[in-house]
């Protein structure tokens, strides 16, 4: 299996175990984790720090506003929040992909990734 697999398993067993989620759209997770490049393969990268308001304006700029085209406002920071809170405070495993898998599902933008 390539690197790219390991990690789209990795991502599945975390959504379905530690996060408890029912049901996880294969093919857009795998499109999203696509999207994210190569930073699926760097420790620090792949993850999200909750903790770190740069990481989360970063996430907010590049992500949301640019990747999903949304209008910048505080309903953004309040989805980003959320999905903080889906993982968890004591979850150091924020991988970047789910989180941003999350936000996709979040505001309907799965067209974006799987057209």
């Amino acid at each position: 299996m390539s690197k790219f697999d390991d990690a789209l398993e990795n991502y599945t067993k975390e959504m379905k175990g530690t996060l408890k989620m029912k049901s996880v759209d294969a093919d857009l997770l795998k499109a999203v984790t696509k999207a994210c490049g190569p930073s699926i393969y760097n420790r620090d990268a792949s993850t999200v720090s909750c903790g770190d308001k740069s990481e989360l304006d970063r996430v907010k700029k590049n992500f949301l506003i640019k990747k999903l085209s949304l209008k910048d406002g505080p309903g953004l920071d309040d989805a980003i929040k959320e999905v903080c809170e889906t993982f968890g405070s004591s979850n150091r495993k924020k991988y970047r992909a789910i989180f941003y898998y999350l936000l996709v599902k979040k505001y309907k933008k799965e067209a974006l990734f799987c057209g």
